[in-house]
């Protein structure tokens, strides 16, 4: 109540705001620099999502929010309670995360919590579904997920919303920005925090969990990001980028069935990302244009493991307090050129240094350095004006200067082997317009995905040897996707998708008594299919669906069975709006069953339904309501960690747009 008292004091900014902002737009300004895309592709809504659909959907970190997409996944990793996304069943270790371009990735292990990252500042979500520009870099071998930031068109523009949830829970955030013409200014500063999560009524009680709130589910998530931007004429650009997380969070415990499993007592004081990074274009003449971009990356991370569920001694032989201080730096310099008639030929080189430091309370740092090189060459070539051919081809190093382990024996430090890699990468793709209203686009792709730092060197917790001879993992990947609209009303969408994967990374057992071993010995197969459509029945009258279908065979090692994504997802929506004053929104989500071991234990099918009302109370200001989860499932997306019953939310918002 207090948060909503407090909102509701800004009702008089109202009069001032109206006074000095531009004509309302319907749409969020996209920083356009910060995409990467292929030119002859379009976006379309099966491979991207707005900041309009996501606030429409009450999406509030980037995990959710592309859960809205056919052939998207959304996955926990329950252990250490981080959301993720499958892209046609690749982890994010296949499928880089970038910021406006800028790889955003751990260092050490090639994943990124997306449950810190939230959508407040964001103007879309761009994904490539293994056809990916070349411009990208290294280990897209499923493809890339691109955040892109905000960019003003107006002289003033302000949005935000804040609101309360279940579970204790509270957001708010600000974005304000200013176009003057040559200068532009971006702000945005947000916190989304939540003490628990309420279980479902069906859930019965366990050990470590009676039910009720989620025990140790408490989140806090603030951010503070900055651009500035100078346009000294129409062709030329220049951006200074900078953010700023600050995150901490605990991990549920353990509450199912599997005895292999353990039960962790863990928490995370610190989960803090900083990204600096500054954007370029230049026009050198009339045919030539040069891209850059630099930046400078942190990543701070506390872990704490407790004796138990009070969480308030570390004596047992499983405690530890484990600390992270990574860094990235790196850069790339693009070159378009359009000299020859119909090719738009572009030339990039990247280079990604990414530092780890590690250790654990009373024991030396240790230190882990991988340089990553590439050089590629992307050519789009019209054909016709409604066909085009884009070829490409990258070659990528990966080179380890460092890598130190730690022998608690001596408490000294001593040095890995060192580990290089090479890989070639070559695509090509086939884009037609067949009309105004069907497109047809087909292509095919080799892509590698070099080893981490983890995968090369990591012991698990005294489980595993290392391996820094690892070779990167290869995938040909082939696509056929129809896009067409019919009558002005209805938008359809279909993919048919194929991944054969070669030399996957693999657990091989028992290569010392009782300690396994990665090694490239996997071989595997992804296939499926996705579905989308969108028909406008009557004005104000919406309805939507996607449907995917994604099979994954381990066909080197049918034993190993592949987790975290089931075979079948179904999503809808029904959407209604009386003018502008009112909208109603009601949406229903159904996942098929899903392995959470490579040994087969499993998580149940399960369909949810949410829904959400929207009301305009004012020019600028709105509220809105809602209910997940409406029916208070008791569901789960790993095996013994239960997602949240039913939860509501109310927000209070003003947008200038």
């Amino acid at each position: 109540m207090k948060i909503l008292l407090l909102f509701l004091a800004l009702l008089p900014l109202q009069a001032a705001i109206a006074q000095v902002t531009d004509t309302i737009s319907n749409q969020q300004g996209v920083f356009q620099l910060g995409e990467i895309t292929i030119l002859g592709s379009t976006t379309d809504s099966i491979n991207a999502v707005s900041i309009k659909k996501i606030e429409k959907f009450n999406r509030t970190d980037i995990a959710s929010s592309l859960n809205l997409l056919p052939g998207i996944t959304l996955a926990n990793v329950g252990p250490r309670n981080e959301s993720v996304v499958y892209v046609r069943g690749f982890d994010l270790r296949q499928v880089p995360v970038f910021i406006d371009g800028v790889p955003v990735y751990v260092p050490y292990d090639g994943y990124v919590d997306m449950g810190r990252f939230t959508t407040f500042d964001l103007s879309e979500i761009n994904v490539s579904k293994g056809f990916s520009s070349i411009l990208y870099g290294a280990n897209t071998m499923g493809g890339a997920i691109n955040l892109v930031s905000r960019k003003p068109v107006k002289k003033l523009e302000l949005n935000g919303k804040i609101g309360a949830f279940s579970g204790d829970g509270y957001r708010w955030n600000l974005n304000a920005g200013s176009n003057l013409g040559k200068v532009y200014l971006q702000l945005g500063i947000s916190q989304l925090k939540q003490d628990y999560y309420p279980m479902s009524n069906d859930f019965e009680a366990r050990n470590y969990e009676d039910g009720g709130e989620r025990d140790n589910a408490y989140r806090d998530d603030l951010k503070f990001s900055f651009k500035a931007g100078f346009t000294p004429n129409e062709t030329d650009e220049y951006v200074i980028g900078y953010a700023n997380q600050q995150g901490e969070k605990g991990t549920p415990p353990y509450i199912g069935d599997d005895e292999n499993i353990r039960t962790r007592f863990w928490q995370w004081p610190k989960w803090n990302k900083q990204s600096l990074y500054f954007v370029s274009k230049t026009a050198i003449g009339n045919t030539h244009t040069l891209k850059t971009r630099w930046y400078y990356d942190t990543f701070v991370n506390d872990l704490y493991s407790y004796d138990d569920s009070t969480y308030s001694s570390m004596t047992r032989p499983y405690t530890f307090q484990s600390f992270y201080d990574d860094y990235t730096v790196g850069g790339n310099a693009e070159v378009e050129s359009r000299a020859w008639a119909n090719n738009v030929l572009k030339f990039a080189v990247q280079f990604k240094r990414d530092v780890h430091r590690e250790n654990d309370l009373g024991e030396p740092q240790q230190g882990f350095i991988d340089n990553t090189i590439s050089i590629g060459l992307e050519d789009t070539y019209s054909i016709t004006p409604s066909l085009s051919v884009v070829p490409g081809l990258s070659y990528n190093t990966r080179n380890s200067l460092k890598a130190e382990d730690y022998d608690s024996d001596t408490g000294e430090l001593i040095a890995f082997d060192a580990s290089n890699n090479a890989a070639l990468n070559a695509q090509l793709g086939v884009f037609w317009d067949i009309n105004s209203n069907q497109i047809l686009k087909a292509s095919i792709s080799r892509k590698t995905r070099f080893a981490t730092i983890k995968d090369r060197y990591s012991y698990r917790m005294g489980q595993a040897l290392p391996n820094p001879d690892l070779e990167a993992e290869v995938a040909l990947n082939t696509d056929i996707s129809y896009s067409a609209k019919f009558f002005d009303k209805l938008s359809v969408n279909a993919s048919v998708f194929r991944s054969n994967i070669n030399d996957i990374i693999q657990q091989v057992d028992n290569v010392e008594p009782g300690i396994y071993q990665l090694q490239n010995t996997g071989k595997a197969l992804f296939y499926g299919y996705e579905l989308n459509a969108d028909y406008s029945i009557v004005k104000g009258l919406h309805a939507g669906a996607n449907y995917s279908y994604i099979r994954r065979k381990n066909e080197s090692n049918p034993e190993i069975l592949f987790t975290n994504v089931p075979n079948h997802k179904l999503f809808g929506y029904v959407d209604y709006s009386f003018k502008e004053l009112f909208n109603l929104l009601i949406s229903t989500e159904y996942n098929s069953k899903r392995y959470s071991t490579s040994y087969g234990t499993s998580a149940d099918p399960y369909t949810l339904f949410n829904t959400k009302a929207s009301v305009k109370i004012a020019k600028y200001l709105s509220i809105e309501s809602g209910v997940n989860n409406l029916f208070d499932k008791n569901y789960m997306l790993v095996e013994g960690f239960p997602e949240a019953g039913r939860n509501y939310f109310i927000n209070l918002s003003f947008n200038t747009l």
